[in-house]
């Protein structure tokens, strides 16, 4: 598994430390944002696994978490209301 970039999905390749100005060289997307951290967790309070991080409202621009650990693989897609709302129509639909 490597590091992708969250937006485009480029490799990042093997660094060992991703600075709050640090870029994809692909799409310019920053990389050391709350969609490339490992701790990121749409279902968790404030989409966070770690529970002394600060909240940060936009999660794809770089921020100064002390907490960031890059994510090692795809990254994880927060599911849209639409999403939500169309799989529970799906679910409550009458079968004729």
């Amino acid at each position: 598994m490597e590091r992708l970039c969250h937006h485009c999905g480029h490799a990042i390749g093997p660094v060992e430390r991703v600075g709050r100005r640090d870029a994809c060289l692909q799409c310019g997307a920053d990389l050391h944002c709350c969609l490339n951290c490992s701790f990121f967790a749409p279902a968790a309070q404030n989409q966070c696994r770690e529970p002394s991080a600060e909240r940060q409202v936009d999660k794809t621009v770089g921020n100064f978490c002390d907490f960031f650990a890059f994510r090692v693989g795809g990254p994880v897609k927060a599911t849209g209301s639409a999403d939500a709302r169309s799989r529970l129509d799906a679910l409550f639909r009458k079968k004729n």
